[in-house]
């Protein structure tokens, strides 16, 4: 037996005091969020009131960038780079004749050397420009569907009893482990095209200090002026704008109708892409909670504190500072959402999804169209959470779904017909 515990106790502390820290306890009560005041959206950094669509574009749209970047999702990579596309499988014609399958290798090369990634990109036949869904995937393209042509890749990937994926390699086992989340023959029935690629094969989702993956290639030079620290929300960001790099060049794509989706991690991943980039021309977040689409001060559901303790890379260090002190930040998640003004954006929630917090999505959401009255868009808005599957199809839409953490094919038809109204030929 230890002759002096607490002492040993006290030493460990002191050396892992993450080891030793509990996570915050997850508040699943109303009645306990606490009082709260949201940074202003319309007012400047100088306390300047933004009164027309020119400050936002010219003043605060700016500033809000770049205090997300520099406390919240580090830095949106902006190196130079060289990227060029292989086919590695020509178009096949499947699905009964309604679809064509391609994958296409894309190789990024900057100064620092080069990095390539797969995309699969699905889209229906006999069309002239076809509007086209980009989204990260969690496990591997060939997960996304059971044909057995989609190539399995070789990156790192979490193990999960549930996909049949062990020893975090990929194998043909796991084929189509999630086509319940990417209906592909409803996708391409309903006139869209689809361009997908695994998010490990941009950057590996486990906290290693940014030696695997893309970011090696989007490092900054140590001579180079004070640099926020990269997190792995903004590579596989930019992983998105490189399937749209991708797309620009494609005869195929409506370039004036891709759109950017995201789910979970990849939701809150999808909205700081399109805040970045505007050439996709809608967003939709489904279940993206914390640091996605849910306010943050409303401590409610998952904190701040508890994902960057348990995810330390997917945000940047200096979100650190706001752990347990969510009323501290300069900025909220209705400024990020605010940022896809006037782009059409919808956000989505799950009624057994407590934990990404439903109503504080619905009113970041809600606070965000303040932005885009500047825009000149009136709307009905929802004054109350709408009831489960009461969509509201607005230019800022909404829906709350019923049931748990996951995207659906409800949820797909309602982003469809959303987009159908808002992105037309």
């Amino acid at each position: 037996m230890m002759k002096y515990p607490i002492l040993f106790v006290l030493f460990v502390s002191i050396l892992f005091p993450f080891s030793c820290k509990q996570e915050e306890a997850a508040n699943y009560d109303e009645a306990a969020v606490p009082n709260y005041t949201l940074p202003e959206l319309l007012l400047s950094e100088k306390g300047d009131s933004i009164l027309s669509y020119q400050d936002w574009n010219e003043l605060r749209k700016k500033e809000l960038l770049r205090l997300f970047s520099e406390e919240v999702y580090g830095p949106f990579p902006d190196k130079e780079y060289d990227i060029r596309f292989e086919e590695k499988l020509l178009p096949g014609t499947y699905y009964e004749g309604r679809a064509s399958i391609r994958e296409i290798e894309a190789r990024v090369s900057t100064s620092s050397g080069s990095e390539s990634f797969t995309i699969l990109y699905i889209y229906p036949n006999n069309q002239k420009a076809v509007p086209v869904f980009v989204g990260l995937n969690f496990s591997g393209n060939h997960t996304i569907d059971t044909l057995s042509l989609i190539s399995i890749h070789d990156d790192w990937v979490s193990n999960s009893s549930s996909k049949n994926i062990t020893d975090n390699r990929a194998t043909p086992v796991s084929r189509g482990a999630s086509a319940t989340r990417w209906p592909v023959q409803t996708i391409i029935d309903h006139g869209y095209g689809l361009a997908t690629a695994y998010y490990g094969s941009i950057d590996p989702d486990y906290d290693d200090g940014f030696q695997n993956g893309f970011h090696p290639l989007f490092a900054q030079d140590e001579n180079e002026a004070e640099y926020t620290s990269a997190s792995s929300i903004s590579m596989w960001a930019k992983g998105m704008s490189f399937i749209a790099d991708f797309l620009e060049q494609d005869s195929i794509a409506d370039t004036n109708r891709i759109i950017a989706i995201g789910h979970s991690r990849l939701g809150k991943t999808t909205l700081w892409c399109g805040a970045n980039d505007s050439r996709f021309s809608a967003v939709i977040s489904n279940n993206s909670g914390c640091g996605g689409a849910a306010l943050s001060m409303r401590q409610f559901g998952e904190r701040v504190g508890r994902i960057n303790t348990r995810f330390p890379h997917w945000f940047t260090e200096r979100f650190n500072r706001y752990n347990g002190k969510e009323r501290k930040l300069p900025v909220d998640q209705h400024m990020l959402l605010a940022l896809m003004a006037p782009r059409p954006i919808y956000v989505a929630s799950a009624t057994e999804d407590q934990w990404a917090d439903p109503m504080g999505e619905f009113l970041a959401l809600k606070e965000a169209c303040s932005v885009y009255a500047l825009f000149g868009y009136t709307q009905d808005f929802p004054q109350q959470l709408p009831s489960a599957n009461k969509p509201y199809d607005g230019i800022t839409g909404y829906h709350l779904r019923k049931g748990k953490h996951d995207l659906t094919e409800f949820d797909w038809i309602m982003y469809i017909n959303w987009c159908d109204k808002w992105l037309p030929e």
